[in-house]
């Protein structure tokens, strides 16, 4: 069940965001001033790797890998970024989605499922 981190960190001239975790998903929601949902980015993990689901009113859908910066024998960790990737799996993630935001406020879990049914397919 995806709960909400109540200590969100915001920063500094970007959106307002939310952030729900469960123990297979993070979801991020991102604010305007008017309190609409203007993105978000859908974190789950793929056999050992991290993958992102993003979209925002001003790009549309993205779907990347997450580097986590670990893979550098002897050196040190590097930050995370989001790299590109190949298909994701639209069907299994939706259901994914579903079955832990049944808690979720309405407005959100809709949005979400909304767009990842907009999704125009394999990438």
């Amino acid at each position: 069940m995806l709960l909400e981190s109540k200590h969100t960190r915001q920063i500094a001239g970007e959106p307002f965001r939310r952030w729900f975790s469960s123990s297979k998903l993070d979801l991020i929601v991102w604010y305007d001033t008017h309190k609409s949902i203007t993105g978000f980015q859908l974190c789950y993990k793929n056999g050992q790797e991290e993958k992102a689901f993003t979209w925002t009113y001003d790009h549309g859908f993205s779907h990347e890998r997450i580097d986590d910066g670990e893979n550098r024998p002897g050196r040190a960790k590097m930050t995370p970024i989001l790299v590109t990737d190949g298909v994701f799996d639209k069907d299994a993630i939706q259901a994914l989605f579903e079955a832990a935001s049944q808690q979720l406020e309405a407005k959100i879990r809709t949005f979400v499922c909304k767009k990842l049914a907009e999704f125009p397919g394999r990438e």
